[in-house]
């Protein structure tokens, strides 16, 4: 294994095992740390991508597992460490990006390590250490709405400074795309003159694919990078590799079809009105009702059996951000993300049990609810449906012949992004 990834959220870790499979790396995704210490059970590929559950987690819980994900993997024989964070960099003044990257550097004995979540393709760049998503500031952007990671400042090296501990003294800095225009020997210079200015680690501006994968040269030696997805897809290169499909075949797909949306997100909720425009069915789950007790895990699935056949089903608790608001007022962020995602992962398993072979899951919560009630220990890559969405191919103890799986994030993909990820497989 060349390099090891820790993705903070489930959706996180396809998007990120996605590029580098585009790029020709073999990789497998396993969910959760693996149990076992033996380096012979390590899966046979290039990369693994740990995908935790930590975005939202508390943040003494995200350090825990993510240093425990960073001991297994270089006991595989990582050489270095990827920690892969949302491309809007979802977080909070308390964490847990910082926190993160500061444990991560103190148990890998880093002095220095980069930060970006640009993504070019997905629209995600940053200039002058202030993230943009299409055309909009990041505080801009819908991600200021974010019912539980409301982004409302798009300078990157603010927010990470705002993250570390002060008793650390770690400064952040900032490598701008005059740097990074200059290549990879330029970037190596200006991380040193930032050292010497007493910084620990840098924001890096990235403007396009070749911005990427100069950064990806000049940090090819330390031992830790925080980015998105982007980042990725310059590695494998550095390791002698190159885009071959075989990398992401998958075997043949079967069984019904079946969409299960948790994210609140303006492009996941301009999918499902697609969708349902259409003339697709849906089920749509009240936060509100599932609070009173209500079983709408077993009406939903009630509904959905005799419907399962040649068209998609979709089972939904997206809503707008002004219902978002008035669903937490009354029951609290916390309560309402919490039933909202126990229901849909108790839908998402009697959905395969009846039948359901194929299956999109919206909301980086959501796919990691309803992959941990799956019992899904470890993901195949196929091909991209959107920019940072993968079908997937998964053992899981439901389905004997296994499930083709698509966990996408709730910002990406396009309005019909449902009917096209189906059609694709």
């Amino acid at each position: 294994m060349n390099l090891g990834c820790i993705a903070d959220d489930f959706t996180g870790g396809t998007d990120l095992a996605n590029n580098l499979v585009r790029a020709g790396m073999r990789t497998v995704q396993v969910i959760g740390v693996p149990n076992h210490e033996n380096p012979g059970d390590a899966p046979d590929c290039d990369a693994v991508v740990v995908a935790l559950k930590s975005r939202t987690a508390p943040v003494a819980e995200a350090v825990a597992q993510s240093l425990a994900a960073a001991r297994w993997l270089r006991a595989q024989g990582a050489t270095q460490i990827y920690f892969k964070v949302c491309s809007t960099f979802d977080s909070t003044p308390q964490g847990n990006i910082g926190p993160v990257t500061e444990a991560l550097m103190d148990a890998l004995g880093a002095d220095f390590t980069v930060v970006t979540p640009a993504f070019p393709e997905n629209a995600r760049t940053v200039f002058k250490g202030h993230l943009f998503v299409g055309d909009l500031l990041l505080s801009d952007s819908p991600m200021k709405h974010h019912p539980l990671t409301p982004m409302t400042d798009a300078n990157l090296v603010r927010v990470m400074q705002a993250q570390l501990d002060p008793a650390r003294g770690r400064r952040v800095g900032l490598v701008d795309y005059r740097v990074v225009a200059q290549g990879p020997e330029a970037i190596g210079r200006r991380i040193e003159a930032l050292r010497a200015e007493g910084a620990a680690m840098a924001v890096v501006d990235g403007l396009n694919d070749d911005d990427l994968r100069v950064l990806a040269r000049a940090a090819v030696e330390l031992p830790l990078v925080v980015a998105g997805s982007g980042l990725a897809i310059g590695i494998p290169a550095l390791h002698g590799l190159q885009p071959d499909a075989r990398a992401a075949q998958l075997p043949p797909a079967g069984g019904a079809r079946a969409v299960v949306s948790g994210s609140c997100s303006a492009a996941t909720n301009a999918q499902v009105a697609a969708f349902l425009a259409a003339g697709g069915e849906g089920f749509a789950i009240d936060p509100l009702q599932l609070a009173t007790g209500r079983d709408l895990a077993a009406e939903a699935l009630a509904w959905a059996r005799p419907r399962l056949g040649a068209a998609p089903v979709l089972v939904y608790a997206t809503a707008e951000p002004a219902a978002v608001r008035a669903v937490q007022q009354q029951l609290g962020a916390e309560q309402a993300g919490a039933l909202v995602e126990q229901t849909l992962s108790r839908i998402a398993k009697g959905l395969v049990a009846a039948g359901v072979g194929q299956l999109i899951v919206a909301g980086g919560e959501t796919s990691g609810a309803c992959v941990q009630a799956l019992g899904i220990t470890q993901l195949r890559i196929g091909p991209q449906i959107d920019p940072g969405v993968p079908w997937c191919h998964a053992a899981t103890p439901a389905r004997a012949a296994g499930l083709h799986l698509a966990l996408k994030s709730g910002n990406f993909g396009g309005p019909d992004f449902f009917h096209r990820a189906f059609e694709l497989l």
